[in-house]
């Protein structure tokens, strides 16, 4: 069965992410696959291999069977390595940030974890669009919870003073307007742990620069 959708390019990028480590066995890409999207997803070898079979088509992967003793009789194992075309296409999906704008948040914590294998200024960028998106979601939601207040105010004071007019205007009691304001505000909450985090990742960025002397560190 075939992978589909946005989950193709997020597992492709996983897949060229750990072979730029060096070669790895699928099974091996399996398990470093379904350790990060556990504990609940998970990715069967009946989805993984034809997807490593059209990669491997498209020349973003090879693949070499080797016997794991390397002995001759040896069952025979699949070994996979990145090609020059997958480590292209890598960088470009590590630096893509428009293709998948509502499953971001989970894409770039995976794109963390491979922050070595690109540049400084790549990483920064990275990091300054992810701020930008964590502001987004924070000021969205705000903005949300403020408006939900101020419309049931708005309806409650129009049921006071011209109910005949109110009429058809939904109206949530008080229970379920706290209850609604505060899973707002927990989204809030979350998307501000989020953009703290980008925020010292920022820093620990710009400050390694400067210890290194890399070209970041002028951005800051």
């Amino acid at each position: 069965m075939m992978v589909a959708g946005k989950e193709v390019e997020l597992y492709e990028f996983i897949i060229l992410a750990q072979l730029m480590y060096g070669p790895a066995h699928g099974y091996l890409i399996a398990k470093i696959i379904n350790d990060m999207i556990g504990p609940y997803a998970r990715l069967s070898y009946g989805r993984l291999y034809p997807l490593m079979a059209k990669m491997e088509q498209n020349g973003l992967i090879a693949a070499e069977s080797k016997a794991p003793g390397g002995q001759k009789g040896d069952r025979q194992m699949r070994v996979y390595t990145i090609t020059d075309a997958g480590r292209i296409r890598f960088h470009h999906l590590m630096s893509d940030t428009t293709s998948s704008p509502g499953d971001y948040q989970k894409l770039f914590t995976y794109k963390t974890c491979y922050f070595a294998f690109i540049t400084p200024v790549e990483r920064l960028r990275l990091i300054d669009h992810y701020i930008n998106y964590c502001q987004a979601h924070v000021f969205h939601q705000q903005t949300e919870a403020e408006d939900l207040v101020r419309q049931v105010a708005e309806v409650e004071e129009l049921a006071r003073e011209a109910p005949q007019l109110a009429h058809g205007f939904p109206r949530l009691d008080a229970n379920s307007v706290e209850y609604i304001v505060s899973t707002m505000q927990h989204t809030i909450d979350q998307w501000q742990l989020e953009l703290d985090w980008a925020k010292r990742l920022r820093e620990r960025e710009v400050a390694n620069a400067i210890r290194t002397g890399a070209e970041v560190a002028s951005q800051q």
